[in-house]
């Protein structure tokens, strides 16, 4: 009887070294899944963050080039209007 017992004790401390193993695996399972799932939280934010900054630096871009297009018909206008006085005052000879 002695030698079942010493069996039965064997399979015990087997399963539960095995369920220790099991255990740890989990843990560290849980550890990894909880650390992507921060990852992936501050990788949202960084998205979110980009997309705002994205969307402001668009709208300057916008602004820019608004302004730059007033400017050229600004500077257009400006050099018709030199042109014209030259050509009245007879100046306007070219080289």
């Amino acid at each position: 009887m002695t030698s079942a017992l010493d069996e039965a004790m064997r399979r015990l401390e087997g399963s539960l070294g095995l369920l220790e193993v099991t255990v740890m695996r989990r843990l560290e399972a849980d550890k990894r899944r909880g650390d992507l799932e921060t990852e992936l939280q501050i990788m949202q934010d960084d998205r979110a963050r980009l997309a705002l900054e994205l969307d402001g630096m668009l709208a300057r871009l916008q602004r820019a080039e608004a302004a730059a297009a007033d400017v050229s018909e600004r500077v257009e206008r400006a050099s018709a209007a030199i042109e014209s006085v030259l050509d009245e005052t007879g100046d306007g000879e070219r080289e």
